[in-house]
């Protein structure tokens, strides 16, 4: 069976349980991911509005929102380019102060990631990153 792409909205309603129909039919099939009887694909993308739509939409506290995804993202018939950073982005994510996005989170591991240890940003939130030196551009800049 060819893989599909899981979009955000299915996660969304098992997580809030919004529409219980939809929610148990989201829950049905991540048991089926689960148990290797589906595959399916999604993108960083989606799990970044997941994650956003969860704390500011619906006021899910950090460790709560960690606690709905990981299992999600460990599944082994979902196939996500970038996992195991994502991963890390929202072990961080969930330890840290509301101060600190998950896409600033994932974007300061990225650049570790790759080596690189300067931003160029005028998004001050990166100076509490540890590890990263936010870099502001300067009209003299090569």
């Amino acid at each position: 069976m060819p893989a599909r792409f899981l979009d955000a909205n299915v996660l969304l309603r098992y997580f809030i349980r919004d529409d219980e129909g939809k929610a148990q039919r989201a829950l049905a099939l991540l048991q089926r991911i689960e148990q290797g009887e589906e595959r399916v694909e999604t993108s960083l993308l989606v799990f970044f509005e997941v994650v956003f739509t969860l704390e500011r939409t619906y006021n899910v506290p950090r460790a709560r929102i960690y606690g709905l995804v990981k299992p999600v993202l460990e599944l082994s018939g979902l196939s996500l380019p970038g996992k195991s950073l994502l991963l890390d982005a929202l072990d961080r994510f969930a330890m840290t102060s509301r101060k600190l996005s998950f896409v600033d989170l994932y974007v300061a591991l990225d650049a570790q990631s790759r080596g690189i240890t300067e931003i160029y940003s005028w998004d001050k939130d990166f100076d509490r990153i540890d590890g990263i030196t936010r870099v502001e551009p300067t009209a003299g800049d090569p």
